[in-house]
């Protein structure tokens, strides 16, 4: 297991612009050759927009991005005329395919804070295509099929435990809370990258615990 800390990754975004990045992996001007990706995952960023705030019209292609909203609202506009809210709870996906321009802003009056995940596809091309779910529940993993992986969200009150997927590689990243994951202890922003179908458990030992979790191939 390859646990990294929240105050590893690397900042980014525009502070005088209200925008405030941490990457997890190499990402536009950061370059770390050992951290280029896990499994399907290219990037895990946590963003926090201040209201007004956002990332104007930029494209994308090859790339299927998913987005969790951990607190306010996140507005999406794309080239392919989707247009959201999405809100905590909300796992929204856009699948780039061989190109797609899009909009992403806080539109609301509160700070914005949202992880969002770029995973590569099996097979790149395609037309772009969009979805949004609203509310998941902790039983019903989000399938990404171009990508060969099943996000799962586990949300904890404290001492409860879950198992961690057992798949070739498993990416945990603690949205809010603490859990232990085997001989480690994670706090918020912490993750772990897990390889060779082990068996492991997360129990939470502080207040609620959100946790996110890749599954991939």
């Amino acid at each position: 297991m390859d646990v990294r800390r929240s105050g590893e990754r690397y900042p980014g975004g525009d502070p005088m612009a209200g925008i405030d990045s941490f990457h997890a992996f190499s990402f536009g001007p950061y370059y770390e050759p050992d951290n280029l990706r896990f499994g399907a995952l290219l990037a895990c960023n946590e963003e926090h927009l201040a209201a007004g705030a956002g990332f104007d019209e930029h494209p994308h292609s090859h790339t299927e991005i998913v987005t969790w909203v951990v607190s306010g609202e996140l507005t999406h506009r794309d080239s392919a005329g989707h247009e959201s809210v999405v809100r905590p709870g909300d796992v929204q996906h856009l699948s780039a395919g061989s190109g797609v321009r899009h909009v992403e802003r806080n539109a609301g009056p509160e700070p914005l804070a949202f992880l969002q995940m770029w995973l590569a596809p099996l097979e790149p091309g395609g037309d772009p295509a969009y979805d949004i779910v609203r509310g998941i529940a902790d039983s019903t993993p989000y399938a990404v099929p171009a990508a060969g992986a099943l996000l799962h969200v586990r949300r904890l009150a404290p001492g409860e435990r879950t198992a961690i997927p057992q798949a070739p590689a498993v990416y945990v990243h603690v949205i809010r809370g603490a859990v232990s994951l085997g001989e480690h202890d994670l706090t918020r922003g912490d993750s772990a990258r897990v390889t060779g179908e082990q068996p492991l458990d997360a129990v939470s030992y502080e207040d609620r615990a959100e946790l996110l979790l890749w599954e991939m191939a």
